[in-house]
């Protein structure tokens, strides 16, 4: 039960740091141009980059909490094959 990890090919990273930096120009461009005072632009401002923090910590949270039931998935796989061998020894 060997597992090769696949890394991302190098025109899907690129292409997730370009719709990210074009994302966040076009919001940004947006709240300058918006009607509305300099202090309430700060405001937005702050949650545009509050929400951006928190979908990154929310992202690598779920995907450590993944990686880490791998883990323990191969460990307890590891602990029924040594097991299962042992019984057929004694067989």
């Amino acid at each position: 039960m060997n597992q090769t990890i696949q890394p991302h090919s190098g025109s899907w990273v690129t292409f997730t740091y370009a719709s990210f930096a074009a994302s966040a120009f076009l919001v940004a461009v947006g709240v300058f141009f918006l009607p509305i005072d300099l202090w309430m632009k700060g405001y937005l401002t702050m949650g545009i980059v509050m929400l951006v923090q928190t979908c990154v910590t929310l992202t690598k949270t779920v995907r450590d909490n993944y990686e880490s039931s791998k883990f323990v998935n191969r460990i307890e796989d590891a602990k029924a094959e040594r097991l299962l061998m042992e019984v057929s020894k004694a067989a």
